[in-house]
């Protein structure tokens, strides 16, 4: 069974190398491509303040992450829901070096962006030319964006769960033909235990009227060479 986990993170700007940190983790887990219902998501204290730039993006203000945990809180429960599954993320290389200066902050052993699965590369393998952030995504297959005002970690990572999908092969990949023959299973099953439970009749016996053998004998005499008077 394939356990992965698509994640997001939103930030307090574009790089942790300039002192910039995780605001908020969203994680979605899936078991052969699909969504479990399980999550992982937090808000969480930066312990510094919110570019005005990122906040035009997520909508997240420093005010509202005072009181939130800090990652050192947070960062066992995390890597505990995320255990060794593969990390599915849209454009890859900018959450990984976020999560490995949070990590390394805390003596972590960091993520090889190499193991993610980065949607952004499979979609312009897939559709070269064509724009490839999230929501043309969600717009090429008919995602619902209509909960989407401002990016969210979560929302944006239950988004990417459903594109990931369709870029993999979507509902079909594997899984219709399994169910499938589930269905023809269970009703072979129920169908098997119908024919079980029907009560025995003895054979019946049909004696044929004069006018049947008759009739019967005008067809035959009008067949060449029927089966019926063939010798043996």
């Amino acid at each position: 069974m394939t356990r992965e986990i698509v994640l997001d993170t939103e930030t307090t700007g574009m790089d942790p190398e300039d002192g910039h940190r995780i605001i908020e983790i969203g994680c979605v887990e899936l078991l052969n491509h699909l969504p479990t219902g399980q999550v992982w998501h937090h808000y969480i204290n930066p312990e510094r303040d919110v570019d005005a730039g990122a906040v035009a993006v997520h909508g997240i203000k420093t005010e509202f992450l005072k009181d939130k945990p800090v990652f050192g809180e947070l960062v066992g429960s995390f890597l505990d829901f995320v255990g060794d599954a593969k990390l599915v993320i849209h454009n890859a290389a900018f959450d990984i070096k976020f999560l490995n200066a949070e990590l390394k902050g805390y003596g972590f052993p960091p993520f090889k962006l190499a193991d993610a699965i980065d949607t952004v590369l499979i979609a312009r393998k897939k559709y070269p030319g064509s724009p490839a952030n999230l929501d043309a995504l969600c717009r090429r297959f008919g995602v619902d964006l209509s909960g989407r005002e401002l990016h969210g970690a979560l929302l944006d990572a239950q988004l990417l769960a459903a594109v990931y999908l369709e870029l993999i092969g979507g509902r079909q990949h594997g899984l219709g033909l399994a169910a499938q023959n589930a269905t023809n299973a269970t009703a072979a099953a129920g169908a098997s235990e119908k024919r079980k439970e029907r009560p025995y009749r003895a054979p019946r016996s049909f004696t044929l009227s004069q006018q049947e053998q008759d009739d019967h004998g005008k067809m035959i005499a009008g067949l060449k060479n029927p089966l019926w008077v063939q010798q043996t």
